[in-house]
């Protein structure tokens, strides 16, 4: 009898272990991986990507702290809380013999100061923060830096991103300052500064936020490029605008999550989205641009040309990615709780 359960057991653990080899639970942006790319990687390997969203990288952050980092295989998380979430030990390293293709991703995006020799993080796409305007409004025609958004022609026509760093970063920006200010009483200044704002602000949105755009809702909205790209593409009135004072550019990496259960999946999952031809097509559907030279070589020239998609180098030389801010967060996260509940 004890043999037989024994037996049982085995095969019970057998199946589990054969159903998960299956699967693949990712935790990703909104709308940022067309599901086309899902059912083709399902189709050629058999393996079942359950995707699940969020849309922040404070809410990623909270719910991998709070599964410890159990029950997602992938994770999407930007350049500050990468460094951020592998100082916890919350990320896996990356095991590189098993992606074939990441000698297609460009050198400048590699081995930066928040990931040393991409040890926790593969660039999956990076992009920009900057104002998508409706040009019919002739306020809204007419801006050209964060400054314009305090007009007061545009109260209650302002989207912002519920962004921490984003709407921060606006305030920064506007008093010279760097995106990765540590000094607690310069984002005092900014969070000051921004506080006025809040009465202007119709809606803040990081899901979907070029809906509100399109729909007239707003008249501008501080966004992320692909956003802006999708927008433009169904209302030519809508233009991307680069703020004069400068703007926030950003890196987004696909990470395993320390106590992932399925890592090859993982892995061969992150080696597929490397591809060339695979990388091109998400950068055409979504208007992000991606680190992968092979694909960026193969790209469409309405695409490869198109400033939303790759600024023109006068544009991101005005640009500043962002970086960890280390026990500075305390003093963002204080200000833009006062923001929030303004």
């Amino acid at each position: 009898m004890k043999r037989l359960v024994f037996t049982v057991l085995c095969l019970m653990l057998a199946t589990q272990a054969l159903a998960a080899s299956k699967e693949l639970y990712v935790y990703n942006w909104s709308e940022y991986m067309p599901d086309s790319v899902l059912e083709d990687f399902t189709k050629e390997t058999g393996i079942k990507v359950i995707m699940s969203t969020y849309d922040s990288n404070e809410a990623l952050y909270a719910k991998i702290r709070m599964v410890d980092a159990k029950g997602y295989d992938l994770i999407v998380p930007s350049t500050d809380f990468v460094a951020r979430m592998h100082k916890e030990g919350l990320l896996m390293p990356l095991d590189k013999s098993k992606l074939t293709n990441l000698g297609n991703l460009d050198p400048k995006l590699m081995n930066q100061s928040f990931d040393p020799d991409n040890t926790y993080s593969v660039p999956y796409m990076w992009g920009s923060t900057a104002i998508a305007v409706n040009t019919t409004n002739p306020v809204a025609a007419a801006v050209t830096s964060y400054a314009d958004l305090w007009k007061p022609e545009l109260k209650g026509k302002i989207l912002l991103p519920n962004d921490m760093r984003g709407v921060l970063g606006m305030g920064l920006k506007r008093l010279g300052y760097s995106l990765n200010e540590t000094d607690p009483a310069k984002v005092a200044e900014a969070c000051e500064l921004l506080m006025p704002l809040m009465a202007s602000v119709r809606v803040f949105d990081s899901d979907s936020p070029k809906q509100a755009i399109l729909n007239n809702e707003v008249q501008a909205a501080v966004l992320w490029n692909g956003e802006a790209y999708i927008a433009s593409d169904e209302n030519p009135d809508i233009r991307y605008v680069y703020p004069t004072e400068g703007f926030s550019l950003w890196v987004d990496n696909l990470c395993i999550p320390k106590n992932a259960a399925n890592t090859d999946n993982a892995h061969l999952f992150i080696d597929y989205l490397l591809r060339p031809e695979v990388a091109a097509f998400i950068c055409q559907e979504m208007g992000y641009s991606s680190p992968n030279l092979a694909a960026q070589a193969i790209l469409p020239e309405d695409v490869r040309g198109n400033a939303i998609v790759y600024p023109a180098p006068e544009d991101m030389a005005r640009g500043e990615f962002e970086t960890d801010l280390g026990p500075a967060v305390k003093a963002y996260e204080e200000c833009w709780m006062r923001l929030k509940t303004q």
